[in-house]
């Protein structure tokens, strides 16, 4: 019995090892562009509807609930493109994908939490660290995705240090601060997915 759970466990890590090695081709370019698409109206709308609403709760709120809807909608797809792309491996793939991103997930949860909970006027500076948070992911991310996908990495960590220099003129919260850098880095991905993995029948590196 030993020795069937030792090999059941060196044959996972065997699966971990080669999915580590392949380019994951779970993350769809047109849901990763909805999600920036949902990024810009959402800042439109907030943009009207903010100065009734003042409270940055509230604020963060509908941006944490555009967060939840954007991970439930690439994450439906990443299970569906996983299984037809990466086949046997498709566990190893999915599982290595997603633990490279969760980290920096519980951070900005973290960081959230602990300002709005212990250091309320300081909330302003949220919007630049998430940015930047999600430009860690994706530069943390180019061992198994496109290297390309370090433009967008970029793009993340510049518009996260811009919106943190400017907030700190007003210290207050912008829903384009946070509409703009969000939507344009999620189309700036989906572009670059899709020139990189050149569709859903190319081969894999």
């Amino acid at each position: 019995m030993r020795e069937l759970h030792k090999a059941l466990t060196d044959i996972g890590n065997i699966r971990l090892h080669l999915a580590a090695g392949t380019m994951f081709r779970g993350f769809g370019p047109p849901v990763i562009a909805a999600t920036g698409l949902l990024a810009l109206v959402t800042a439109a709308v907030q943009a009207l509807w903010f100065d009734a609403h003042p409270d940055p709760i509230v604020f963060l709120g509908a941006w944490v609930a555009v967060a939840i809807v954007s991970a439930a909608l690439i994450g439906l797809e990443m299970l569906a493109r996983t299984r037809r792309h990466h086949a046997g491996l498709a566990d190893a793939a999915l599982f290595n994908a997603v633990e490279h991103f969760i980290p920096f997930g519980a951070a900005g949860a973290v960081i959230a939490l602990i300002l709005l909970r212990f250091a309320p006027e300081t909330v302003w500076m949220l919007p630049g660290l998430w940015q930047i948070l999600i430009g860690l992911g994706l530069f943390a991310s180019l061992r198994f995705l496109p290297r390309s996908v370090a433009i967008a990495g970029a793009w993340y960590f510049l518009a996260g240090a811009a919106v943190l220099m400017l907030a700190s003129e007003t210290r207050s919260l912008s829903s384009w601060a946070m509409g703009v850098p969000f939507g344009v880095g999620q189309l700036l991905l989906a572009a670059i997915l899709h020139l990189a993995l050149g569709g859903d029948d190319a081969e894999d590196r």
